[in-house]
């Protein structure tokens, strides 16, 4: 499995995409063959070797040769479902302009269908997103991820008049993302740029586990002061079979609240998509007796476990931090035994593998036939171990 990591320390967009793709090793003849797939007309793709701030990288354009359409979503809707490009670039596509009419819509309080892209020219957004699918999808990309995306400072000019930076469809289309902005001066995230992490980055953070194989640079139109105006691109492969994420560890101690209530806050904890919580017995201050509550959470998650441990606990404090995760990726398989269908989770570290059955149903056969749960644990784990060669 392919991943990409988009490094935006100096923003993102549509061209940048594009030129870090073709730096990596997608053919621009290739992109343009594609292209030809969908029935879009008067533009020129280009593609030219510059520097920016001493680093090599490719720059490239998209001309508007013609006198550009003004086109609603159900307009682009009908190019791409009339194209012959493949059905998962279609469905991805679809989904970004989405993304972007959306925004519009919202921005500029009018129906869905109704707002047109307004700062951007219609063929040059659609060159920009089916050529980045199509980039990824020859590079065999599976899994997308970026950095906290920079969005530059200042004011742009727009349609609408002089407007701070981020734009405001940009900044409705990064909402729930992780981003900063810095003293450029000028925007570095334009609307297509952030339309095409909202819809196909997974995670937001530091670069994943993996074996880098390939690198790209795509250059954006200015030459900076200070600053490599560039996005970068990796594109590698998982370590093994591990999968890393970023996850918010959340601790608060506790010793004026009864035990009782211990069941229903972890149960309230998992509800709301914890990854663990454990208690851990402590000794607080004047020697007083106390557990501390531990809660593992995706990034994403957070504001709720917070809110949940005030709202449902005694405690009137919290810290936490955000970390590194490392786990192995796993599944739950079904297989007939001896005892009936039973599931087992597996899970794969380079050749060995890890197959453990179910507790609940090493529980269940346990009581059901007046068992010892040792024995039946230890037989099902044995013959998922061997069903599973």
């Amino acid at each position: 499995m392919f991943i990409a990591y988009l490094d935006c320390f100096s923003g993102i967009s549509g061209d940048m995409c594009l030129g870090a793709l073709v730096d990596a090793g997608v053919p621009l003849e290739f992109i343009e063959e594609e292209l030809k797939k969908i029935e879009l007309r008067g533009y020129r793709i280009s593609t030219e070797e510059v520097t920016r701030s001493g680093i090599r990288a490719k720059k490239v354009s998209v001309e508007v040769t013609g006198p550009d359409t003004e086109r609603k979503y159900d307009d682009i809707k009908g190019l791409i479902q009339a194209s012959e490009l493949k059905a998962e670039i279609k469905e991805k596509a679809l989904v970004v302009f989405e993304n972007i009419f959306r925004a519009e819509a919202k921005v500029h309080g009018r129906p869905f269908r109704e707002v047109h892209l307004h700062e951007l020219s219609a063929t040059d957004c659609i060159v920009d997103i089916l050529g980045t699918l199509i980039g990824l999808n020859y590079l065999e990309v599976t899994e997308v991820q970026a950095s906290a995306v920079n969005l530059g400072s200042g004011t742009v000019k727009t349609a609408h008049g002089i407007l701070p930076v981020p734009a405001p469809a940009t900044a409705e289309l990064l909402r729930g993302i992780p981003v900063y902005g810095d003293s450029s001066g000028i925007e570095l995230t334009t609307p297509t740029g952030a339309a095409i992490l909202k819809t196909l980055s997974t995670h937001f953070g530091e670069i994943p586990e993996m074996t880098i194989l390939k690198t790209g640079y795509g250059a954006g139109n200015k030459e900076l002061k200070g600053r490599a105006n560039l996005l970068r691109l990796l594109i590698g492969k998982r370590l093994s079979s591990t999968c890393g994420e970023r996850v918010v560890e959340i601790e608060t101690n506790i010793d004026d609240m009864n035990p009782q209530i211990c069941e229903y806050l972890m149960e309230r904890l998992y509800g709301q998509g914890a990854l663990e919580v454990f208690f851990t017995q402590i000794v607080m201050k004047k020697s007083r007796p106390g557990f501390k509550v531990t809660v593992l959470s995706p990034v994403e998650r957070f504001p709720l476990m917070r809110d949940i441990l005030f709202r449902e606990s005694s405690t009137i404090g919290i810290r936490f931090r955000e970390l590194s995760r490392s786990c192995l990726e796993r599944k739950i398989v079904k297989l007939k035994t001896e005892f009936g269908e039973v599931r087992f989770k597996v899970a794969h570290y380079d050749e060995h593998s890890k197959v453990i059955p179910e507790f609940e149903d090493c529980k269940r056969i346990a009581s059901e036939r007046g068992l010892s749960l040792v024995d039946v644990m230890e037989r099902l784990k044995n013959i998922g171990q061997q069903m599973l060669k």
